[in-house]
């Protein structure tokens, strides 16, 4: 009963509003010229005020008096002689504000909404989330903020802290989940990756620390080893970045996730990749990542082409594959990894125009509500590239 009182409140105050300028419209205006008449009736007094202080002169003062008395009398032969006209109302207008609007308003919640839904507050939302991930959310920090030293609870936090861009607050539950349950490396990593989204995708001095003590828990931590080789590269020391990323690609197994983006960053670094011709012992040719067809990786030809090229002949080929993705992704844009490869090469390259092109033409095929383009939008952050009007 109660909600059906607020909203009948709510269409008289709506009605109220929307009728007043109407009512208001409708009544008969004053009369023009007798407000001109009393302006300058108001005139001849403030005259004769002047004069008798001794602002102006009589001569002064009779010649204003004699103005403002010609414009006097002949507004006053013009005023009308009639009556005020009928107010005028709109009737139509006031039927659909009092009646239409209120009908259709109804029909269209009792179509739309749910009248018999009970009442949800925030309590009882909380005891039954469901899936609601803001939900979960909340009631995650009112346990936590009940009881701060639950190392479980900020272990489990920090993550989707992570995934839902809440760096600053996933950097907080990282922290604290390493104090109360100590280090490890997917603790560490996670603390590592949200550094480098608080600095734009930029592997800090503190971050590098953070991502060499995982490596004293786990030597062979293959997202550890990669960041630390990015941070040699982006620090302008391709050589010690290369022989970081292709020490990597050999431990990698040859169907290996990040195998591609490693071959990748072993060619823009100047090196042969290793997913075409140079296949770690034992691996499977087929494998997906030594997949020789895939778009933007190189074929067999071009890494023993690259083997005899000096740096700048060899950096030259590299543009040349990266146009030749760019032009198969044009052609066919349903390849998210492509996509992937692209912005991050374009980067890599130092031509953030382009790359940030790629960016938007990857999120028209892969749009930003989307797994897919939430990480490429990731990817641009992590890659220093604008997003502002690439998801236009």
């Amino acid at each position: 009963m109660l909600f059906w009182i607020l909203v009948a409140a709510l269409t008289a105050a709506l009605a109220v509003i929307l009728l007043y300028p109407l009512l208001r419209g409708a009544k008969a205006a004053d009369n023009i010229r007798a407000g001109e008449a009393a302006v300058y009736r108001d005139q001849l007094r403030e005259l004769d005020r002047d004069l008798n202080g001794g602002l102006i002169t009589p001569e002064e003062a009779d010649y204003a008096r004699a103005e403002i008395g010609r414009r006097l009398i002949a507004v006053s032969a013009d005023e009308p002689a009639e009556t005020l006209k009928p107010a005028r109302h709109h009737r139509f207008t006031e039927a659909f504000v009092l009646l239409v609007l209120p009908v259709l308003g109804l029909c269209l919640y009792l179509t739309t909404g749910r009248p018999d839904l009970p009442s949800q507050p925030l309590e009882a939302r909380l005891e039954n989330p469901g899936n609601d991930v803001a939900v979960l959310i909340t009631k995650a920090e009112r346990h936590l903020a009940e009881k701060p030293d639950d190392g479980k609870g900020w272990d489990v936090l920090a993550p989707i802290y992570f995934r839902t861009m809440r760096v600053n607050d996933a950097q907080l539950a990282y922290r604290n989940a390493i104090r109360l349950l100590g280090p490890s490396p997917v603790r560490l990593d996670g603390l590592a990756e949200t550094l480098m989204a608080v600095s734009d995708g930029v592997v800090t001095e503190e971050a590098r620390q953070v991502l060499e003590q995982s490596l004293t828990l786990e030597p062979d931590n293959p997202r550890a080893r990669f960041y630390i080789a990015l941070s040699m590269e982006q620090a302008g020391r391709p050589d010690e970045a290369r022989q970081a990323f292709e020490a990597l690609a050999k431990q990698s197994p040859a169907d290996a996730p990040w195998l591609p983006l490693v071959n990748q960053h072993i060619a823009m670094n100047g090196g042969a990749p290793a997913g075409a011709g140079s296949v770690a012992p034992g691996a499977n040719p087929a494998a997906p990542g030594a997949n020789p067809a895939a778009p933007g990786n190189p074929t067999q030809q071009d890494v023993a082409a690259a083997e005899t090229m000096n740096a700048g002949d060899r950096q030259q080929m590299i543009r040349g594959m990266v146009e030749s993705l760019d032009a198969k992704l044009s052609e066919d844009p349903n390849n998210f990894e492509g996509w992937m490869r692209l912005v991050r090469s374009y980067a890599v390259l130092n031509d953030k125009d382009r790359a940030a092109d790629a960016l938007k033409r990857g999120l028209a095929a892969f749009p930003p509500p989307g797994e897919q383009g939430r990480q490429l939008l990731a990817l641009a952050r992590e890659l220093g590239i604008a997003t502002e009007g690439a998801t236009q």
